[in-house]
């Protein structure tokens, strides 16, 4: 079982909608967790109500600490913008980790319809790059550790 971690600081927005993305697409043997260095506490509920439209089952998502996790990960991907001003939470494990940064839509400001294009921008990138690391060679990761990191920072930079 390979055990991914999409972690943010709120764990209530770009890292559930990752979550819930890699779990509906992922092969048996791959599973995601997401969490936050800081949980909001709460999912956004635009974010379950985007997922709902795209078919993918929201119920039991929570925001919640990397503390809590039920499962050691395998890999770690930061989901947030940092190069927007926003502090990446640095987990410590010895795993690989990348940065697949992306503006949080919770601090999307504008008319309805403006708010619900940040949620989906941000949704369409996510699930571009698990799709690209779905299509990755399954035994990358422990063939050649090192291309399966390069991969994981090549995907970060995509866009759909």
């Amino acid at each position: 079982m390979m055990n991914v971690l999409f972690l943010c600081t709120g764990n209530s927005c770009r890292s559930i909608l990752a979550e819930a993305t890699f779990n509906a697409l992922a092969p048996a043997g791959m599973r995601a967790m997401s969490a936050g260095s800081q949980p909001a506490g709460y999912v956004h509920p635009r974010s379950l109500a985007l997922l709902e439209r795209e078919g993918i089952p929201s119920a039991g998502y929570t925001s919640k600490s990397w503390n809590e996790l039920p499962a050691t990960p395998d890999v770690v991907i930061t989901v947030c913008a940092s190069a927007a001003g926003e502090t990446c939470p640095v987990y410590l494990a010895p795993v690989p980790r990348a940065h697949w940064g992306v503006d949080d839509p919770a601090k999307a400001t504008g008319t309805e319809s403006e708010i619900d294009a940040a949620f989906d921008a941000a949704y369409r990138i996510l699930r571009h790059r698990i799709e690209a690391f779905l299509a990755l060679p399954a035994d990358l990761a422990e063939r050649d550790p090192a291309e399966f990191k390069a991969e994981l920072a090549r995907i970060g930079t995509l866009l759909p």
